[in-house]
């Protein structure tokens, strides 16, 4: 990565935003400007990034000329609107909302899995659902290995995932129940203070939400097989950062637990922490801040020829978006796709 580039991030004030920035600093990301962008109402606003302060800019349609690589993490309908202007202006876009997912002229990347989807981007590349990130780096190398058929997932997803609002609704519910005060729930339909809702996004008419189908729809387009049948539940729970995933995995050929762990343990982003008997196992609190995707809980599934039960966890605000997001980024430097087409 000798050459530096121009780099905006689009929504820079918010929370994946501010992750961006920080994982820009950590992994010493190669720019030789930055450009942080927002709202209106967040112009004139400070950031920080490896010492340097700077001021935010309002996001307009012309405000990419002379831009390189913009990260976009500024909500569906902004990047409907200003993505389009971005490659008008010769930048290349990573998105991190949903915008741009399922449009077949955008691939849908996950650098561990699909690095070669980026080779024909026309200016948009689509970082996907944080959900899907993590579930994606644990099953490419079983799929390699011995070809998954199909996938009953169950998540556990942390207030983050929502936004900042998120975090200050459980933070705030918890203190007022502790002080036996009621609670007020306005971000979520209900209260989410010790309390699970098995309910993201919006139902769609056939049952699912639309969290889950994305789970669904975006597993097929990354794997590139429409063969892999996968069915999910989508779970809120009262956890601040780290998404948790329970994966029953059926496969065409035969794979041990061992064999699993062995695959795991050697595929690129993954910590294997499976020692049930020191009572290791991955859990959120400890995912939260780090990079990887931790898998744990590896068992048989004794119900079913070819099945494998595991247990996912990762951080939803790092790899699965601002540091999926600038990996892609890092991916489109070294294979030399730094250009609109």
């Amino acid at each position: 990565m000798s050459k530096e580039f121009v780099v905006a991030v689009c929504g820079a004030t918010g929370a994946v935003g501010q992750e961006m920035l920080s994982v820009l600093e950590q992994r010493d990301f190669p720019y030789s400007k930055l450009v942080p962008m927002a709202s209106a109402r967040s112009a004139g606003k400070k950031v920080d990034c490896k010492g340097e302060e700077y001021t935010v800019i309002e996001m307009t349609e012309d405000a990419f000329e002379g831009v390189d690589i913009a990260l976009f993490s500024a909500g569906g309908s902004t990047s409907e609107k200003f993505a389009p202007c971005a490659v008008k202006s010769g930048c290349v876009v990573v998105d991190n909302s949903s915008a741009w997912r399922m449009n077949d002229e955008c691939p849908l990347v996950v650098p561990e899995v699909n690095p070669h989807d980026l080779d024909w981007h026309k200016g948009i590349i689509a970082n996907p659902n944080c959900s899907t990130i993590q579930m994606m780096v644990a099953l490419k190398p079983l799929h390699d290995e011995a070809r998954i058929k199909r996938v009953v997932v169950s998540t556990y997803q942390a207030v983050s995932g929502t936004g900042q609002k998120a975090i200050e609704e459980l933070e705030n519910q918890v203190r007022r129940l502790m002080s036996g005060q009621p609670v007020v729930a306005d971000v979520y339909p209900y209260q989410i203070a010790f309390n699970c809702l098995p309910h993201i996004d919006v139902f769609m008419d056939n049952g699912y939400t639309k969290e889950e189908m994305k789970m669904v729809n975006e597993t097929v387009k990354i794997m590139g097989d429409p063969t892999i049948k996968v069915t999910a539940t989508c779970v809120r729970v009262p956890v601040f950062y780290g998404h948790s995933e329970s994966l029953n995995i059926e496969t065409e050929e035969k794979l041990t637990a061992a064999d699993v762990r062995t695959i795991l343990a050697k595929a690129p982003g993954i910590i294997v922490e499976d020692y049930p008997e020191k009572k290791a196992y991955p859990m959120a609190i400890n995912a939260a801040g780090e990079d990887a995707t931790f898998v744990g809980r590896i068992r048989e599934d004794e119900t079913i020829e070819n099945g494998i039960n595991m247990w996912i966890v990762s951080d939803n605000i790092r790899k699965g978006a601002a540091l999926n997001t600038i990996q892609i980024a890092e991916t489109l430097i070294e294979r030399d796709l730094v250009r609109v087409p």
